[in-house]
């Protein structure tokens, strides 16, 4: 696409200011509770952004412009799922989550809650966990390798397979080096450059159409579908099974582990109230022109793009609009999506192998400081894992994600929302939940029965099987619930 040195440098640079940060804070990385939580001191405003922007990686970059851009307002509907689940895990999770993980012994992971919430010392509640996050993230990981790697090949004409290395060895640095702490204030800076480049671009765009009324009629004229949200790209109406697998988008969020970790690490429960209007604003805004980025790119671009190259609308109108030097800013905004979800995700999945896996079945009497090499060295490993499955440059981002995304949705969101919820809830009910809602996405996937996302029948079956087993085993026992009422809400 370009070779421009004023793009280059632009992007060395970023890269080079991200791999500071790296640096700083791995001096102030002392012990897992920084490395995986930033020992819970994060504000409200870099809680909010860092946790938007592990959410929204290059799938709303590139994976959302990609599709309206063929589908139209019909992409609107995964937007409007994401938002009002967005809107429900702040709203509902994320204070609660807050003060029974600090309760539950102070619990840095998920599945580390899950266990000291029921009191399990089997170890069962942290090694399936971490399976499934370990299964999942490795697949969710990778699709943000990918986006990199289309990034790169798009941006110099760098052959893929090449690109998808680079894009991935400067994530693994500086989640490798500087854990949470890192990770976080990042996301922060990304957060904030992925807000103003989503905006920019279809505003611009649509100016140099004639602006927006033109640009509407000039849609309309291309293909008048595109401007029914109701109706798909080859001209058929959506039926009722297709409308609710975009929209059950929004019941993931229960299950992100990434996500929720955020809420853990927030300095306090009474600041989550800001941290939620600060995400709303952000996802709201942002959503809506991801979608306009690829509806006004269908006539702004006169070459049209087909396939996987769909995925590069945000890209190529980038290239196209702006000098060199502001096209490398934006498009670093790009680089920024994909850096903070990967980061993110890595880091918990370093942090089930190392705290669920390795401290549970391996070493029980493990230093902290050996943990958090641990933790490291299966950062490697991960990120190995995750470059060697995007090798495949066909892979569609956003068909990544939305597997992925079913896939912790419905193994841990019915889990951790019984657990918060719902007294009666039996360590037994958990695992098996969990183990129906990740089996059912790994199998449903594979044969797409009904047409109907994964991610429904999991969440579905997973919350039956947690109910059913929990009314069956349940026995008297003390409740992180109970505890929590005792203390006083005011407490934590």
């Amino acid at each position: 696409m370009t070779h421009d040195l004023a793009i280059i440098n632009t992007f060395v640079l970023y890269i080079g200011f991200m791999m500071a940060i790296g640096v700083y804070y791995y001096r102030r990385t002392r012990n897992m509770s920084d490395y995986f939580l930033g020992n819970r001191k994060l504000g409200a405003w870099v809680t909010s952004l860092s946790a938007e922007a592990s959410d929204m990686s290059g799938w709303m970059l590139m994976g959302v412009p990609g599709y309206a851009y063929l589908a139209g307002l019909n992409a609107g509907w995964i937007a409007i799922g994401i938002a009002i689940g967005t809107w429900a895990n702040w709203h509902f999770v994320a204070a609660r989550l807050r003060k029974y993980t600090e309760l539950a012994n102070n619990s840095l992971t998920l599945p580390e809650f899950l266990q000291n919430r029921f009191h399990d010392k089997s170890g069962l509640l942290r090694i399936v966990p971490a399976i499934f996050i370990l299964i999942f993230f490795v697949i969710y990981t990778s699709s943000g390798f990918v986006s990199a790697g289309r990034l790169f090949e798009t941006v110099f004409g760098i052959p893929y397979e090449y690109a998808i290395f680079i894009g991935a060895g400067s994530v693994v640095f500086y989640t490798l080096v500087g854990g949470f702490l890192a990770v976080s204030r990042t996301d922060f800076i990304q957060g904030v450059m992925m807000f103003f480049a989503i905006l920019v671009v279809p505003i611009c765009a649509a100016m140099q159409c004639g602006g927006f009324e033109s640009t509407v009629t000039a849609i309309q004229h291309v293909q008048s579908t595109m401007l029914e949200p109701l109706t798909k790209p080859d001209g058929s109406t959506m039926n009722a099974i297709e409308l609710i697998s975009l929209l059950a988008w929004g019941i993931g969020y229960f299950g992100q582990p990434h996500i929720l970790v955020r809420f853990m690490a927030i300095r306090t429960s009474k600041e989550v109230k800001q941290a939620t209007h600060i995400a709303m604003t952000w996802v709201i805004l942002s959503l809506a022109a991801a979608v306009a980025v690829g509806m006004v790119g269908r006539v702004y671009l006169t070459t049209p793009l087909e396939g996987t190259a769909s995925e590069t609308v945000f890209l190529v109108m980038t290239n196209e609009l702006f000098p060199p030097i502001a096209t490398g800013l934006i498009l670093s905004a790009v680089l920024a999506a994909i850096m903070s979800t990967a980061s993110s995700q890595l880091l918990v999945a370093a942090s089930a192998f190392a705290q669920d896996f390795y401290r549970t079945l391996l070493r029980k009497d493990a230093e902290q400081k050996e943990l958090v090499w641990i933790s490291r060295a299966s950062v490697l490993v991960i990120a190995s894992l995750a470059i060697f499955l995007g090798l495949n440059p066909n892979n569609f981002i956003l068909d990544m994600v939305s597997y992925a995304w079913a896939g912790f949705g419905a193994a841990f969101g019915p889990a951790l929302l019984m657990s918060l919820f719902w007294r009666h809830t039996t360590k037994y009910g958990v695992l098996v939940g969990i183990i129906v809602g990740g089996v059912t996405v790994l199998v449903w996937k594979q044969y797409a029965l009904f047409g109907l996302y994964e991610i429904v029948p999991g969440f579905l079956f997973s919350t039956i099987a947690i109910w059913a087993v929990s009314w069956l085993d349940r026995v008297p026992e003390a409740s992180i619930l109970e505890t929590f009422d005792k203390v006083g809400k005011s407490k934590i």
